[in-house]
């Protein structure tokens, strides 16, 4: 991929000045800053649930609490009384 240099940014500045026009553009920037800053604190927030659950050590769940797993009976198999 390309990277974008100074005179493609102009270009695309004076595009959206054109499209949007000199009183837009302020109102655009801000609401995108808004929203990069909204998705970067959800994603900060998300790997620090995820870090601090990697953190702490599992709970050792005893056998008794698991529930246990009924056979389903099979066409084959008629079912048990």
């Amino acid at each position: 991929m390309p990277n974008i240099g100074v005179p493609e940014l102009l270009v695309i500045l004076i595009v959206a000045l054109i499209v949007f026009g000199p009183r837009k553009l302020p109102e655009l920037g801000k609401s995108l800053g808004q929203g990069l800053r909204e998705f970067r604190k959800s994603t900060s927030t998300v790997t620090d649930d995820l870090r601090r659950g990697l953190d702490t050590p599992a709970q050792d769940v005893p056998v008794a609490a698991i529930p246990a797993v009924q056979a389903v009976p099979t066409a084959e198999q008629p079912p048990r009384a």
